[in-house]
């Protein structure tokens, strides 16, 4: 029985937690859990992906890394056993470093950020907002690499609302996060940025 067949009868039986996750062979392929459910991430982020969340971690540790412990993906954050994401940038603050342990973060961080891929719009936009508004992930952005936009959320009675869309030459800043300070057009002056995605 080939290693796809055995997780698959494997997650059938039951619900999905972190320790049954953890237990399962390598097969070269990154997934979260949401509720309980094993869902397959999208394939591997593109260059203008992953230039954007280096330069945005950059950006981050000149001004916040004295109070933040900055970690990009691949890294699970468990939120709960039956709810495990990777967060495309995090920020946990220093004075809750106890939740960042050998294996995870183990707890809720103080900022998850999502790059928004082609085929990872509606899993961030939806259901990864909702685990996120459900476990008290008290600010949330989505980066939009075509529109050059960062949508910032606010949690607010259990529930996010945007607080904030960024684009130009805006001046991002953040309530919860006194240290960010940067201008959106910083996260998308690459040149192949422009050249790939040139604004209309």
């Amino acid at each position: 029985m080939d290693k796809k067949k055995k997780r698959e009868e494997r997650i059938g039986e039951q619900q999905v937690t972190y320790d049954i996750y953890a237990a399962m062979p390598d097969d070269g392929k990154r997934y979260e859990i949401f509720d309980g459910i094993l869902e397959m991430m999208t394939p591997g982020p593109s260059v203008i992906h992953q230039s954007v969340s280096g330069d945005l971690q950059f950006i981050l540790k000149q001004s916040c890394n004295s109070d933040y412990m900055i970690f990009v993906a691949p890294l699970d954050v468990i939120l709960s056993r039956t709810n495990v994401v990777q967060p495309d940038l995090i920020l946990v603050h220093r004075s809750r470093m106890e939740i960042v342990t050998s294996r995870a973060i183990e707890g809720v961080p103080d900022l998850v950020v999502e790059v928004l891929s082609p085929g990872s719009r509606k899993r961030d936009k939806v259901k990864k907002m909702n685990i996120y508004a459900k476990h008290a992930v008290p600010e949330y952005w989505i980066v939009d690499v075509n529109a050059r936009t960062l949508e910032q959320y606010v949690l607010n009675d259990e529930r996010y609302e945007l607080s904030n869309l960024f684009e130009g030459d805006d001046l991002v800043t953040s309530d919860g996060l006194a240290c960010v300070k940067f201008a959106i057009s910083d996260l998308f002056k690459d040149a192949s940025i422009q050249k790939l995605f040139p604004l209309s």
